[in-house]
């Protein structure tokens, strides 16, 4: 009976110096500290998961971000671009020519255009 107890006391004191061997081999989650402090452990690997999981997500809305802004840019230079090509197209002289090579019976008015009051 003492030579259990003395064995167990033995094994004790060894499981208490962790050596490589049992962080390889697992034997050193099953000591007592880790025992105690499993709920612990466990929560802090959630946290760590949420954490890794919210930087992800970030990344990813700064990606979509950035590729948002180069689609508006080049939007924003497109809608340029046509409002330049509309008005060089209404301007006055282009309209006048345009009719002229339809043929068109249409004339530019002679008489400046007068207020009604």
């Amino acid at each position: 009976m003492e030579t259990i107890q003395e064995n167990t006391a033995l094994s004790e004191k060894k499981n208490k110096h962790a050596s490589w061997k049992s962080i390889v081999g697992g034997d050193i989650l099953a000591t007592d500290f880790f025992r105690r402090q499993t709920k612990l452990l466990v929560l802090v690997m959630v946290l760590i998961i949420f954490y890794i999981h919210n930087r992800y997500a970030c990344q990813q809305q700064m990606i979509e971000i950035d590729r948002l802004k180069k689609e508006l840019i080049d939007i924003k230079y497109d809608a340029l671009t046509r409002s330049s090509e509309l008005m060089e197209r209404s301007r006055q002289s282009r309209i006048e020519e345009y009719i002229s090579t339809r043929e068109s019976d249409l004339q530019t008015a002679t008489t400046p255009p007068y207020l009604i009051k």
